[in-house]
């Protein structure tokens, strides 16, 4: 397990620095002067090159990038050339809306997903097989932008049961989750579809197995069977899967959030990429990255808590 882990952990780091790397060169080669952006096309010479000296902007590559990987390192990630304020400070702020929505996303998926793939591989073939999966493919198919505003004109125009939008902040924990309800449910619905169907399949691929004929022979029912042996060894698939879609409703919730007009981090990306704050963008985008990178790496070691084989020496 230690050497498993030690791998896992170089993977990590490398990961990172390569990704540091990649979106760094991405931001400096788009095209156009953040400088000259911020003070408009008429402004003085001396002006702009006093402001590309003041932004760094002067500076080589290289050394542009080391001192923002460095600033990386010590969680000082510059000024924000648009909202004059740190932008360490910009991405907590945001990611506060951004993290609780993503995770309350995941558990609603999580929590419908797993019941109704379960019926699913219990019942195949069968009216309940056919009636999980018609609802898995629309849940596939819907936009969830539409679903959103479904969700907005029915429960929160018509029942006026939630918010329509907006957030109100943590200092009421009670009203920031019902500002969250909704969006939440809209990011959930194609999620929890997917992941229906991928342990579905899983649960059918492992109840062909041997050791489930022998459990099965020794009189466990189909059912029980499913629950207590099956369904531990389908769950490789479902984490690959849960992994994915934590890192992107965290990072693709962009829609959803200006839909309900919710201050998170994809938001926060989108104006800073209209107002040429590339500070802003690199850093958030790196977070990204970084938050991606580390589901993955936390996906892997769950791997081997759930398949012995992987803690093994090879």
């Amino acid at each position: 397990m230690a050497r498993y882990f030690l791998s896992r952990t170089l993977s990590l780091v490398a990961s990172l620095l390569a990704a540091s790397m990649v979106i760094f060169a991405a931001i400096e080669v788009v095209p156009g002067d953040p400088a000259a952006f911020m003070l408009g096309m008429n402004a003085a010479p001396d002006t702009l090159a006093a402001l590309r000296e003041q932004m760094g902007l002067n500076a080589p590559l290289p050394l542009r990038y080391l001192h923002w990987l460095q600033g990386l390192l010590s969680g000082d990630l510059g000024l924000s050339y648009t909202y004059k304020a740190p932008v360490a400070g910009l991405i907590a702020d945001r990611l506060a809306v951004s993290l609780p929505l993503a995770g309350l996303a995941l558990m609603l998926a999580a929590g419908v997903a797993v019941p109704l793939g379960l019926i699913a591989a219990a019942r195949r073939g069968r009216a309940a097989d056919a009636a999980v999966m018609g609802v898995a493919q629309v849940g596939v198919a819907v936009p969830n932008f539409w679903f959103a505003m479904l969700l907005v004109l029915v429960f929160a125009l018509r029942l006026r049961w939630l918010p329509a939008g907006g957030f109100p902040g943590w200092a009421d924990p009670v009203a920031a989750l019902r500002a969250l309800i909704l969006p939440a449910v809209a990011l959930a619905l194609p999620q929890a579809a997917i992941l229906a169907r991928v342990l579905r399949s899983a649960l059918i691929e492992t109840l062909g197995q041997d050791y489930i004929r022998t459990a099965r022979a020794k009189g466990l029912s189909r059912g029980q069977a499913l629950r207590r042996h099956a369904l531990r060894n389908a769950l490789i698939p479902v984490l690959t899967i849960l992994g994915m879609q934590f890192a992107f409703l965290l990072a693709g919730a962009i829609i959803i959030e200006n839909v309900f007009y919710l201050p998170g981090l994809g938001r926060l990306i989108f104006q800073a990429i209209t107002q040429r704050d590339l500070i802003v963008v690199e850093s958030a985008v790196m977070v990204l990255v970084v938050a991606v990178i580390l589901v993955s790496f936390l996906t892997d070691l769950a791997y081997a808590l759930v398949d012995p084989r992987l803690r093994r020496p090879a």
